[in-house]
């Protein structure tokens, strides 16, 4: 049987050799970079199984897979790269790799908070500009955190800021899990009673454009809002318009609607906004759980075959 990783990066190659994770998979082909359509056609020829990092797998694609059965890509959001009801019907299965990130995209929302709170990215840009200012801070403790989303980030976070000393209530489609130091609460209660509110959803139907127009307008005046999820929950016309008329004190985003974000874009012409470029989930030890229970996946896979 022939399996092959079609896309790793320099960087996963790196860790891959660290952990020797090619010893739990014998005979693997492992392609480093991103291969050309040619290259790729020939990477997948005869492939049962693979791995998938960032790879887009049409209906087209798949369809000429006729041995593939198995699809491992690496993340939650398959669905981006990956035409899952096209796989569905070549009978492909198509598994993801849950939780490997969930320390990590907590710690990078609690970056976020904290320098919007501090003001931190703007004094830089200023003081790299000449410019000494001393802008006023915003004190954590004791204020109230608003987690919307409770799964593995969302709950990670909970469990941080309630160190901090903040109060932290949380919203979710279900019951939150037992221990959790919040209080689950109805979502525009959340919205009009946090100091800062901290997005960790899955995108679909039902949460695409959750922050609109009128929950933007249920946030206090001094509210931070932080979005590590995905950019489309929520309306980013409508937050822009929120920010340039000083609504709410501050957003830190680390997801759009569109990414890269275009050069020139609004948001990065505000100065009440704090952007990242979708690097929550990145750091070395999320990379190499994602790479190791990745590897697993696969080879439970293929002894299932």
């Amino acid at each position: 049987m022939k399996t092959v990783y079609i896309d790793c990066t320099e960087y996963g190659h790196s860790i891959i050799k660290e952990h020797s994770l090619l010893d739990r998979i014998p005979g693997l082909v492992l392609n480093v970079g991103d291969p050309d359509e040619n290259a790729l056609h020939s990477l997948l020829d005869g492939a049962t199984a693979i791995v998938n990092g960032h790879t887009v797998m049409d209906a087209g694609l798949l369809g000429r897979c006729s041995a593939l059965k198995t699809i491992v890509f690496l993340g939650t959001g398959a669905s981006s790269y990956i035409d899952l009801a096209a796989a569905e019907k070549c009978g492909i299965n198509v598994l993801t790799v849950r939780g490997y990130g969930n320390r990590t995209n907590a710690e990078h929302a609690l970056a976020l908070i904290l320098s919007a709170s501090r003001n931190i990215a703007s004094m830089d840009r200023e003081i790299r500009q000449g410019k000494w200012a001393t802008p006023v801070g915003m004190e954590l403790s004791g204020k109230r955190l608003g987690v919307v989303g409770a799964g593995g980030v969302g709950a990670e976070l909970i469990k941080i800021a309630h160190a901090f000393g903040m109060d932290v209530v949380a919203w979710n489609r279900s019951p939150i899990a037992e221990g959790l130091p919040c209080k689950q609460v109805a979502f525009d209660e959340l919205l009009i009673s946090s100091d800062v509110v901290s997005l960790h959803l899955t995108l679909n139907d039902a949460t695409r454009g959750i922050i609109g127009k009128k929950q933007l307008a249920m946030l206090k005046k001094e509210a931070i809002l932080v979005n590590v999820g995905r950019g489309a929950l929520i309306d980013e016309p409508a937050l822009i318009e929120v920010l340039k008329n000083k609504k709410i004190r501050h957003a830190a985003l680390d997801v759009f609607t569109q990414e890269p974000l275009p050069p020139n874009h609004e948001l990065t012409r505000l100065d009440n906004v704090t952007l990242t470029a979708h690097a929550a989930f990145n750091s070395h030890e999320a990379m190499a759980r994602l790479l190791s229970q990745g590897f697993d996946t696969l080879a439970q896979a293929i002894n299932k075959h």
